[in-house]
């Protein structure tokens, strides 16, 4: 990456429940920032140009504003579709042309990813991702969503990877009817997402008592999806992000449960331990997708 200099970038973390705009260089170099609940497209999208625009009449042109989104999105610039939130269950936001909307209203080169790619980046840059060659990212919140980091790039394929939406074994002690995916049911959004942890239990999972069920079942879900990620992309690290994982004591019991279900196959140093340091929480908190929506935006 180019030296940016004293250059200053915007960052938006577009997420299903909010958007966190942000302006500055780095964790150290914050100038502005701001949060906008996710209602509708014209609303929303709206008041984030109004605050990009504010600031720039104020201090002067960002060199560029990195645009982190959830999904599905289309990734691939040769499509007519480009920038597109596509086949989203989120409501009025399908088929939404959020990139084009974003460069018209703010009139600065804007760099478009994933939410989930951009936490990844962020963590990458400046937090638990750092001295990785491969890493991944995961999010469990209102939904699950994952992003794979190879030497500092997402990885971009056919769409972008759908962590989120691999099959899962059903948990003997999840009585509950099928997950609540609309697309794919018993996914790992369908039986592991806040979402589907409220459907199940009436709440979310921090209001519960360590003893209750619902810790083994959500801690088990998650490891099976690590498992999975581990044996096929081989990542040096997982971070997990996101409201559910908020939970006190939830990412060692899935470093655990991970542990056992690999069952001593894998070698080498990481996993001679008790996984703690390979399934980590975000060293950024919850700012990774902010601040890697800014790593984003020095790619323009």
């Amino acid at each position: 990456m180019s030296d940016q200099g004293d250059k200053l970038f915007g960052g938006i973390e577009a997420g299903g429940t909010k958007f966190n705009c942000i302006v500055g260089s780095g964790p150290d170099d914050v100038r502005a920032q701001a949060r906008f609940e996710t209602t509708t497209p014209e609303e929303t999208i709206s008041q984030v140009v109004r605050f990009f625009d504010g600031w720039q009449v104020e201090h002067g042109p960002l060199s560029g504003v990195g645009l982190g989104s959830f999904g599905p999105v289309d990734l691939d610039p040769a499509s007519a579709t480009y920038g597109h939130i596509t086949s989203t269950p989120k409501p009025g936001w399908c088929d939404t042309d959020i990139l084009s909307a974003i460069r018209q209203g703010l009139g600065v080169p804007v760099a478009f990813d994933t939410d989930v790619n951009c936490a990844g980046l962020g963590e990458w840059q400046w937090g638990r991702g750092q001295g990785t060659s491969v890493m991944a990212y995961l999010t469990v919140g209102t939904g699950i969503g994952g992003g794979l980091l190879v030497n500092g790039r997402p990885v971009h394929g056919l769409i972008h990877p759908e962590m989120g939406h691999v099959p899962l074994l059903r948990h003997r002690d999840d009585k509950a009817a099928d997950g609540v995916c609309p697309a794919h049911g018993n996914c790992a959004e369908g039986l592991a997402s806040g979402t589907a942890i409220r459907a199940r239990w009436g709440r979310i999972l921090s209001q519960f008592e360590p003893s209750h069920p619902a810790y083994n079942v959500v801690a088990d879900y998650i490891a099976q999806l690590c498992v999975m990620l581990t044996f096929l992309c081989s990542p040096e690290r997982i971070i997990i992000g996101g409201g559910v994982m908020e939970t006190t004591g939830l990412h060692g019991l899935i470093a655990m449960k991970t542990k056992e279900k690999l069952g001593g196959y894998l070698q080498g140093e990481v996993m001679k331990g008790d996984l703690t340091d390979y399934i980590v929480a975000p060293g950024l908190g919850a700012r990774a997708g902010s601040l890697g929506a800014l790593v984003l935006a020095k790619t323009v």
